[in-house]
C-alpha cells in the first residue's frame, strides 16, 4: 500500500546492496534507522539510475535526507504472526553534514560551495531581554 510523499533523515543502519532485476536493472537498498532513542528501521529502495553514485557511496552510521513515497507492506512470519516492513521507494537521497567533536557543525558541499563552521564561542549565552522581542 502506498500511502503517501515522505521525507526523512537517519543514519545508515545497514550499508547499501545493489542487485539487479532479470531485465538488468540496477536496484539498491539500504536500511535507515530514523528513531533517535530507540531503532526504527525503514528499508530504502533506489531503482533510479542517477541515484546509484550516491547510495553505493554510503555507508554504515551516514546521515542522509531520503525524499520518496512510503510504502507499508504486511507480511507473515514462520510463527504465522503478522510484521509491518516500512519501505521509500527512493526519488532524492542526500548525504548530510556529520558533526565535529569540537563543536563544529560542517556542511556536505559540492566543488564551488563553502564549507560554513560554527564554533562555540560564537554563540552568547546571554538571553535576549523582552524589550528585543519584535511582537
Amino acid at each position: 500500500m502506498t500511502l503517501a510523499k515522505a521525507v526523512v533523515t537517519g543514519s545508515v543502519y545497514r550499508a547499501p546492496e545493489k542487485r539487479f532485476t532479470q531485465n538488468n536493472v540496477p536496484v539498491s537498498s539500504f536500511v535507515l534507522n530514523i528513531g533517535d532513542r530507540e531503532e526504527m528501521l525503514i528499508r530504502v529502495i533506489s531503482k533510479r539510475t542517477a541515484l546509484d553514485e550516491t547510495v553505493s557511496s554510503l555507508g554504515k552510521d551516514d546521515r542522509v535526507l531520503v525524499e520518496g513515497r512510503l510504502q507499508i507492506t504486511t507480511v507473515k512470519n514462520e510463527s504465522g504472526a503478522e510484521r509491518r516492513i516500512y519501505e521509500i521507494d527512493a526519488n532524492t537521497v542526500e548525504p548530510m553534514g556529520a558533526v565535529s567533536g569540537s563543536g563544529a557543525a560542517t556542511a556536505s558541499t559540492s566543488s564551488n560551495e563553502e564549507i560554513v563552521k560554527f564554533s562555540q564561542e560564537e554563540f552568547s549565552d546571554e538571553l535576549i531581554g523582552e524589550d528585543e522581542i519584535p511582537f
